[in-house]
C-alpha cells in the first residue's frame, strides 16, 4: 500500500464517524445510508489528490459527503420528502463546526460501544444500527417491546456514565 492511500485511510477513518452522522442525519432508511456512506468512502480516495493537507480533513470529506448524498436525492426526487440546497448547506455546516470536544466524545462513545456485552451491544445494532424500533427488536430478542424500551434506557445510562468517565480519566 502506497504511503497516499495509507494515509487517505487513517483520515477516512477517523472522519467516518462524523461522515456517518452527517449522512443520517438526511437519509432516513438505513440500507440507502450504507450505500450513501460506501459511495461517499470510495468518493473520498478517489478525489483524496484534491484534498489539501493545510486543511481540517473531516469538513472536506463532509463535502464530499454532501455532494454524494445530493446525487443520492436527486435519485430519490419523485419521493416526497426532499432537502433544498440552503436545508443541505445548513445540516453541512453544523457538521463541519463540530468542536475538537464533540469529536473527542464521539471517540469515548465509539469506545464505550466497544466494552458492551453481548446483548446490549446487539440491541444498540438494532436500534440504532438498523433503525429499528422496540416492538420490531422484541420478537428478535426473545423479549417484549416493554423489555427491550427498558433495556436500551439501562444501556444509553451505562454508555452515558461510561462517556463522562473517560472525559475525567487523561488521556
Amino acid at each position: 500500500m502506497d504511503e497516499r492511500l495509507r494515509t487517505a485511510t487513517r483520515l477516512w477513518t477517523l472522519a467516518q464517524p462524523a461522515v456517518s452522522a452527517f449522512i443520517t442525519g438526511i437519509v432516513r432508511d438505513f440500507r440507502d445510508r450504507d450505500d450513501v456512506l460506501q459511495e461517499v468512502a470510495v468518493a473520498v480516495i478517489e478525489s483524496f489528490d484534491r484534498y489539501d493537507p493545510e486543511r481540517p480533513f473531516v469538513p472536506w470529506a463532509i463535502g464530499v459527503a454532501r455532494n454524494q448524498v445530493g446525487l443520492y436525492l436527486r435519485r430519490r426526487g419523485r419521493e416526497r420528502l426532499c432537502f433544498d440546497t440552503a436545508a443541505l448547506d445548513r445540516v453541512e455546516a453544523a457538521f463541519t463546526d463540530l468542536s475538537s470536544e464533540e469529536m473527542h466524545r464521539l471517540d469515548r462513545l465509539r469506545d464505550c460501544v466497544r466494552t458492551l456485552d453481548g446483548r446490549a451491544r446487539r440491541l444498540c445494532e438494532l436500534r440504532y444500527g438498523d433503525d429499528l424500533k422496540p416492538a420490531a427488536i422484541a420478537p428478535l430478542m426473545g423479549m417484549t417491546a416493554n423489555t427491550v424500551a427498558k433495556a436500551l434506557q439501562r444501556v444509553r445510562d451505562r454508555l452515558r456514565e461510561c462517556i463522562e468517565h473517560r472525559a475525567t480519566v487523561p488521556g
